[in-house]
């Protein structure tokens, strides 16, 4: 008898020890940016680094891209979630053989791209690209945008001299005069003009026309993953939304995390505080909360890619993207 109890309680401390292993045992994640770590991601960093994601049980890994991208990665199902735009996923979701992926928070809650020139050089509107050399990466969408809002404005698109875009110090770039206009990130590039102390002129394409107003950046994930795994989705998007909900009230102590998770950042800590305080204002803005798609948005991008017919194929203007996920 004292045998079987000895064996019995043995088995019980053996299960308990099981479960209580189980419980610290964190899934494993993995999150793939777009592009080297700036302070579109400072979020998901402040996340890492505040614990977040360890009090959701979550065992979180950041990666960076591969040259197929990170809607390949996460399409493959090699990462669970990953860093793109509205406009990179439109091709994916054509035709029948839809990538497996779907947006499942906004980054940011409104398109912050425009054309950034040297100021008072008559590049402040569309119109005055005529003639000027703009620095182009020579894609369909990115061309159609430039003529739509020169057209709307008065101007002819193909006076506009393409450069073939080699870019990546904006500041240097227009400094030399190789190009006169960039399409750039203003929460980055826009900025990093400012800290320099170049004056620029810039319009930005959703101030001109809404149908541009897209989501960019965005968090995808695999739809496998999501669909077996519906809770740990949640946790993960819940901890991204204190993250960035921290970056909104802390912007100088997030940039502060960004730089020690990228210390090559730390090069340039201005633009990195300045870029920081900017997006601050950007991350939620008008929205009811963090990561908020509006359908209508999302839709008339679609619907107007369709319309110029930009993609092999029709859209469905109202796919790719859920808020079922956003706490």
């Amino acid at each position: 008898m004292k045998k079987l109890i000895a064996m019995v309680l043995a088995l019980m401390m053996l299960l308990s020890l099981t479960a209580c292993g189980g419980e610290q045992e964190a899934d494993k994640i993995t999150i793939v940016l777009d592009w080297t770590p700036n302070t579109n991601h400072t979020g998901i960093y402040v996340a890492l680094a505040n614990g977040y994601f360890e009090e959701a049980g979550l065992n979180v890994e950041v990666v960076q891209p591969p040259e197929d991208g990170a809607v390949a990665l996460v399409a493959s199902g090699r990462a669970q979630f990953g860093v793109s735009f509205q406009d990179y996923l439109a091709p994916a979701y054509v035709g029948e053989d839809k990538m497996p992926v779907t947006a499942v928070a906004a980054v940011i809650q409104h398109n912050t791209s425009g054309i950034v020139s040297r100021a008072g050089e008559g590049m402040d509107r569309p119109a005055g690209l005529e003639g000027k050399k703009y620095a182009t990466w020579d894609l369909d969408v990115e061309k159609a945008t430039i003529r739509d809002v020169m057209t709307a404005d008065g101007g002819d698109f193909d006076k506009v001299e393409l450069i073939p875009s080699t870019v990546t110090d904006e500041v240097s770039a227009l400094q030399s005069g190789s190009v006169d206009a960039i399409w750039i990130f203003y929460g980055w590039a826009g900025v990093a003009c400012e800290v320099a102390g170049l004056e620029i002129d810039y319009f930005d394409f959703a101030d001109i026309d809404p149908v541009f107003d897209y989501y960019s950046p965005v968090i995808i994930g695999n739809d496998a993953w999501l669909a077996e795994n519906p809770e740990e989705a949640k946790a993960f998007v819940a901890a991204l939304s204190k993250g960035y909900s921290y970056c909104v009230e802390h912007p100088h102590e997030a940039a502060d995390i960004l730089m020690e998770a990228a210390p090559e950042l730390k090069s340039n800590p201005e633009l990195v505080y300045a870029s920081q305080e900017y997006l601050a204002d950007e991350y939620i803005a008008d929205a009811e909360r963090w990561g908020e798609f509006d359908g209508g948005r999302w839709a008339a991008f679609f619907n107007w890619l369709n319309e110029n017919e930009l993609m092999e194929g029709q859209l469905d203007p109202n796919f790719g993207f859920t808020n079922e996920y956003l706490p």
